[in-house]
């Protein structure tokens, strides 16, 4: 039994599974930098371990730190959480061999799914739809790569083989700029993620992003909870995120939902996991798969009434999955909203004290946050600050909630990216549903273009 657990995490993440932890009644470490002894979830923790001074390096990055406060607090597990060490397959080992359980997939699955090229042969192998590509890594052989190039179709894209948050990628539109581009994304590899390999793929110009939720367990069981959409994207990062995602059909849902439980039945996959899909012109094209629980996870959780965390806490007790899948029933919608502490036209991160914070409420309405008044984000890590995530029985009510909840939200002290969310809700094409990968850049270039439409507001923020 999961007696007690390290959350080897910070932020929202890790009161999210701190919360679940106490409803299954899990005792619970928090480790901590020095940056963060004031964080909400260390305050409640049963324990607290100072693993490092405020850099990630020597803190939430440092392995052999975080395996002895399990071990100095006895306690039986890891929960990674999403960033950091979640999907590094080196921790995962190092953790079941120190004699901890890691709460998620097994080492050498992470490494199967880390690495694009053997992720793509496993999907492929699954009956899981995939973009045309080179099907394997890069050559040396010009002559090689430019017919490949060629048989493929311009545009195509450069990918890196260990890449990932929209790095190590580069699109080529011509024949001419196509080896330099294969030798400068090997260069930039190499240096950002110490692999150099690189693959190539068909290039698709408006395709949406949508993904396929799942939980598998150690018992052979794997089930889906359906699509999100997670096309509001600003220089790869996902801004907002829904499900389900506008425009998919049950019949849609039910294709790709089932490769996607055969692929985890095939890779042994065991925990949550998302299978990332560029979507266009009705088709599916898998990208890549995330081994951990994902930051949009709470409106797949809202759509099917899945406590996903929980879900995981339980399979890495060896219990089997607690629903089939003819249990899970996809009802009403659920939008996300990132809100980070930043400008929010330039982007520049806005560390700093929250004189003031107010969550919104009412029907429908979740707040994920670690904030608090009196609280000072510190200008270390990843600048989300929280999530806001409304429900209702259809888009249009889940759209009008979250207006209303933006609207409500009240943090002072710092700026956030509240106003932003507030101009996309109310965006026509967003209202409208299935805009693609590339509109909220667009949106945004119009808007710095056009002093009429840039005029994005926060009556909240006090600096």
């Amino acid at each position: 039994m999961l007696d007690k657990v390290v959350i080897a995490n910070r932020g929202e993440i890790a009161l999210r599974i701190l919360r679940a932890c106490r409803e299954l009644g899990i005792k619970t470490v928090a480790v901590h930098s020095t940056a963060d002894a004031d964080l909400m979830h260390v305050r409640l923790a049963d324990e607290s371990v100072c693993i490092g001074p405020a850099s990630a390096t020597e803190s939430y990055l440092n392995i052999p730190a975080i395996i002895a406060a399990a071990e100095i607090t006895d306690a039986v597990a890891i929960h990674p959480g999403y960033g950091f060490l979640a999907e590094n397959a080196d921790f995962a080992e190092q953790v079941e061999k120190s004699g901890f359980i890691f709460i998620g997939p097994k080492a050498e699955t992470i490494r199967l799914m880390g690495d694009k090229v053997s992720a793509i042969a496993c999907m492929k192998r699954a009956g899981v739809p995939c973009v045309p590509g080179s099907d394997g890594m890069l050559g040396d052989n010009d002559k090689e790569n430019l017919a490949m190039a060629k048989r493929i179709a311009y545009p195509i894209i450069i990918k890196a083989t260990a890449g990932g948050g929209g790095r190590g990628m580069r699109v080529v539109r011509e024949e001419k700029e196509l080896l330099k581009a294969i030798s400068l994304t090997k260069q930039e590899a190499k240096a950002a993620f110490g692999n150099g390999d690189v693959y190539m793929e068909k290039f698709l110009e408006t395709p949406r992003h949508v993904e396929i939720q799942v939980l598998s367990d150690s018992h052979g069981n794997a089930i889906h909870l359906g699509e999100r959409d997670c096309s509001m994207q600003r220089r790869h990062q996902k801004v907002v995120e829904e499900a389900p995602a506008p425009g998919i059909t049950e019949e849609m849902r039910r294709f790709i939902g089932e490769r996607c439980v055969q692929a985890c039945k095939e890779i042994g996959y065991i925990g949550a996991g998302t299978f990332e899909f560029l979507f266009e012109k009705g088709e599916f094209y898998f990208i890549e798969m995330n081994t951990r629980i994902q930051v949009e996870h709470p409106v797949s959780e809202l759509i099917t009434g899945v406590d996903i965390i929980k879900e995981q806490l339980r399979v890495a007790e060896g219990q089997p999955l607690s629903f089939k899948q003819k249990d899970i029933k996809i009802k009403g919608h659920a939008i996300e909203c990132r809100i980070n502490a930043e400008d929010p036209e330039t982007f520049i991160p806005s560390p700093g004290e929250i004189t003031r914070f107010h969550a919104p409420g009412g029907p429908g309405v979740r707040m994920d946050s670690h904030i608090y008044a009196g609280y000072k984000v510190p200008p270390y890590y990843d600048s989300m600050v929280g999530k806001l995530i409304t429900y209702g029985e259809n888009r249009e009510v889940a759209i009008q909630r979250m207006k209303m909840a933006l609207e409500e939200i009240v943090i002072s002290g710092i700026k956030t990216t509240i106003p932003l969310q507030a101009r996309i809700i109310s965006d026509p094409k967003f209202q409208e549903g299935g805009a693609n990968i590339h509109y909220l850049e667009k949106m945004l270039a119009q808007a710095k273009n056009d002093p009429n439409l840039n005029q994005i507001k926060d009556n909240n923020t006090e600096v």
